[in-house]
């Protein structure tokens, strides 16, 4: 990649269902779930060969930037950019690119989040670096879309298009439209047409993604343009006081939106989306089920007889025991616990 390209993470959700292991303090991508290194520590080596150190960002909500910053100690202190409230991604994106047009104009995103699995990180590695030169190339927006191999119902869809006519990839597509998680029957139907997951990988020109905030989600782009002037002579990633406070106003006024609701889908019916066709052995690691029949107890000998699909994990205040095909519903748990006054099993 020729051009300056900066990898951004998106590290402030819950992961509430991986309840009990995740907790409001020990997020999901604080989890060593599927090797000995956490999500995020994953992440991070993942994209760290594309830009480097000084051109990876880590987004995540204040109270956790301490947790991050010492899981990711090889990275800079002002890489770290903080919330100071979750109002989903359209917003956390939009600060992202506001940091980055700072260092560079001219700069590309790669934006990911912090919790995925890729099992080749080789193959990984080459369709971002194909996706960066589509961004350089093209004044348009892309997406990373997954070949499915079965019909997994809590992914959005990508229905592609017409092939792109050029020389950096054939795998390349003009974008139809989206589907949000649908129906077990649609789902089956979608990957009949050949739809694609949707990874929730983009890479767009920072200053392209400003752009149509501001022609999609005029409240997102106004605040942002509010905290652009606020941070003159001073940091995003280290803001003083007065910076600080006019952050949280503007973020008080923001929509809780999706960067797919916000921009992608306004946008992919403008014809101004790319698809860029992958298979590297992904998973969002949504829930337990992402890890099949599970047994988490390092504190004691647990024994099942006689029993599939089934999840236990043990923690030393929580049992949880389940249907792993039911396991997106952990998060009801969590959500029933802290209605009923006992956060103190959430946190």
């Amino acid at each position: 990649m020729p051009k300056k390209c900066f990898s951004v993470i998106i590290a402030g959700g819950k992961g509430t269902r991986f309840w009990p292991l995740s907790r409001a303090g020990r997020p999901k991508q604080l989890l060593k779930i599927l090797s000995r290194k956490s999500l995020i520590e994953e992440t991070a080596a993942r994209v760290y060969a594309l830009g480097g150190r000084k051109q990876t960002l880590v987004v995540t909500i204040a109270d956790q930037v301490v947790a991050l910053r010492r899981e990711l100690r090889d990275l800079a202190k002002n890489n770290f950019l903080a919330e100071p409230m979750g109002k989903n991604t359209a917003p956390c994106i939009g600060l992202a690119a506001l940091e980055i047009m700072r260092r560079d104009r001219e700069a590309a995103m790669i934006v990911l989040p912090a919790d995925h699995w890729v099992a080749d990180v080789t193959e990984f590695r080459r369709t971002l670096k194909t996706a960066a030169d589509l961004a350089f190339g093209h004044d348009q927006l892309i997406t990373i879309g997954i070949r499915p191999n079965y019909p997994e119902t809590g992914y959005g869809y990508i229905m592609k298009e017409k092939a792109l006519a050029q020389k950096t990839s054939s795998r390349a597509f003009t974008v139809k439209r989206f589907t949000e998680k649908p129906t077990l029957a649609a789902a089956r139907r979608l990957i009949g047409q050949r739809a694609l997951w949707n990874s929730g990988i983009f890479v767009w020109k920072a200053a392209l993604l400003l752009q149509l905030l501001g022609r999609y989600q005029p409240v997102i782009y106004q605040g942002l343009q509010a905290i652009e002037r606020a941070a003159a002579g001073s940091s995003l990633a280290n803001p003083n006081p007065k910076l600080r406070a006019v952050i949280a106003r503007e973020y008080k006024k923001m929509p809780n939106l999706s960067i797919d609701y916000a921009v992608m889908e306004k946008a992919g019916a403008e014809g101004k989306v790319i698809t860029l066709e992958a298979d590297f052995g992904w998973s969002d690691v949504g829930s337990w089920a992402a890890v099949n029949c599970l047994i988490h107890a390092p504190d004691r000998l647990v024994v099942l007889l006689g029993v599939d699909n089934v999840v236990v994990v043990d923690t030393p205040d929580a049992l949880l025991v389940g249907d792993i095909n039911r396991s997106q519903e952990v998060r009801d748990i969590v959500d029933a616990l802290n209605r009923q006054g006992l956060g103190s099993y959430t946190t």
